[in-house]
C-alpha cells in the first residue's frame, strides 16, 4: 500500500462540481461564532424565563459535556469509518477524508453551514421533545461546546498555542493526522478517549515518565 497523501500547505481542492456547493463547502473560522453565540444568548433568555437563571445556568455544563460526547462519536464512528465501496469512499473523503489529505485547508476547518444548521435543528426539535424547558439550557451548553471545539480545531491547525493546555491539545491533534489516526479522536479534549481506551500510547508513556520522575 502506498504512503497517504498529505499536503502540508494552506491549499484546498474542489469538491464539488456544483458551484453552489463548492461555495458553501469552504466556510470563515468565524462563521459559527457569530452565527452560535447569539443562539446561546437567546437560548440561555428563554431558559430563564420559561425554568429559571438556576436551572438554566445548571444545564449549560451538561450541554457541553454532551457535546464533547457527540464530538467524540462522530469523529470516530462517522468520520473514521472504512468504507468497502468507490461510493462509500467518495462520500467518506467529502465528509472528513479531505481534512485529512489537506489538514491545513484554513477554509474547511470548522464545519460548513449547510452541515451544522441542519443538525443543530435536529438536536434542538430533539431535546425539546424528551425535556421540554430544560431543552434551552442543555442546547446552550451543546452549542458553546461545539462553538469551543470548531475554534480549537482550527487553532490546532493555525495557531502555536503558549500555555501548557493549548500545547498539549495541538500535539494531541497534530499526531492524530500525522502519527496514528486510531487514536485520540478528542478534539477539544481527551476525556472521551480515557473512557473508551483510545489514548494514544505516546500519552501515556509521558503519563508513566512524570510520575516515575515526580
Amino acid at each position: 500500500m502506498g504512503a497517504k497523501f498529505i499536503s502540508n500547505k494552506d491549499e484546498t481542492v474542489r469538491m464539488f462540481e456544483n458551484p453552489v456547493l463548492e461555495y458553501f463547502s469552504h466556510i470563515h473560522p468565524i462563521t459559527p461564532v457569530v452565527v452560535y453565540v447569539p443562539v446561546v444568548l437567546w437560548c440561555v433568555w428563554n431558559g430563564a424565563m420559561e425554568l429559571s437563571w438556576l436551572v438554566t445556568l445548571v444545564m449549560l455544563p451538561l450541554g457541553v459535556l454532551l457535546w464533547t460526547f457527540l464530538e467524540y462519536t462522530i469523529h470516530r464512528w462517522a468520520f473514521h469509518i472504512e468504507p468497502r465501496t468507490e461510493r462509500g469512499r467518495r462520500l467518506h473523503f467529502l465528509v472528513h477524508g479531505v481534512h485529512h489529505d489537506y489538514p491545513r485547508d484554513s477554509t474547511r476547518l470548522v464545519m460548513p453551514l449547510l452541515v451544522s444548521v441542519p443538525l443543530a435543528l435536529v438536536i434542538y426539535w430533539s431535546m425539546r421533545g424528551l425535556v421540554p424547558g430544560y431543552h434551552w439550557g442543555l442546547f446552550a451548553g451543546l452549542l458553546i461546546g461545539y462553538v469551543a471545539y470548531d475554534s480549537i480545531h482550527y487553532a490546532t491547525h493555525h495557531f502555536n498555542p503558549k500555555g501548557r493546555l493549548g500545547r498539549f491539545l495541538k500535539e494531541y491533534h497534530m499526531k492524530h493526522h500525522f502519527v496514528d489516526d486510531h487514536t485520540a479522536y478528542g478534539v477539544s479534549n481527551p476525556l472521551w478517549d480515557y473512557v473508551f481506551n483510545t489514548v494514544p500510547d505516546w500519552v501515556r508513556r509521558r503519563k508513566r515518565a512524570r510520575t516515575t520522575n515526580g
